[in-house]
């Protein structure tokens, strides 16, 4: 439950358990949470226009951008007559309730739940095909998940399936920020 309050970030809670039973060293820990989290730039990136005049609270919303978070609130924007600020501020602390919520509750009821899941570790593929669905549907959103999947399968044909993430990645951040850059957007 602490870890999840202190470390928001849930595919990395999942790495940390590997990384706290066996030998430590540092230097793996950093480059298998920057590939792990590495999606959290593209989502900062992409909400710098939308978190920019929020104050102090912009803090907290950059520490919870999560993938749930970043899908809400980057493709909805406030009513007329509701506060950006605190629009803003409750999806993120909300999502950030729940998943500590969530863990607590698990950690409760594991020992009672005794299903086979088997299969489930697909729910989380599913779950970026998804936020990918949604994300590309919204017009403004399209040219960059053409950019995304351009860049990947680029970096699948130069550097196969097991060694693309990285360069992808890269390849993918550097287009958005040249986009950004471009007069035109």
């Amino acid at each position: 439950v602490l870890m999840s309050a202190v470390a928001f970030c849930g595919s990395m809670q999942f790495v940390a358990i590997t990384l706290l039973t066996t030998s430590f060293d540092p230097i793996q820990a950093f480059f298998l949470s920057l590939m792990v989290n590495a999606r959290h730039i593209f989502y900062g990136l992409s909400m710098l226009d939308k978190y920019k005049g929020l104050g102090k609270v912009k803090y907290f919303l950059i520490y919870t951008l999560c993938d749930e978070t970043f899908s809400i609130t980057s493709s909805i924007n406030p009513p007329n007559n509701i506060n950006r600020k605190y629009f803003l501020f409750s999806i993120s602390f909300l999502d950030y309730i729940y998943w500590i919520l969530g863990t607590l509750l698990g950690s409760i009821l594991e020992s009672f739940i005794t299903f086979n899941t088997t299969g489930l570790d697909f729910a989380l593929t599913a779950l970026f095909i998804v936020l990918f669905i949604e994300q590309i549907r919204i017009k403004e959103n399209r040219l960059s998940g053409i950019i995304g999947i351009s860049c990947t399968l680029i970096s699948l044909f130069i550097f196969s399936s097991n060694n693309l993430v990285i360069p992808a990645m890269i390849f993918i951040l550097i287009s958005l920020i040249v986009r950004r850059k471009l007069p035109c957007h």
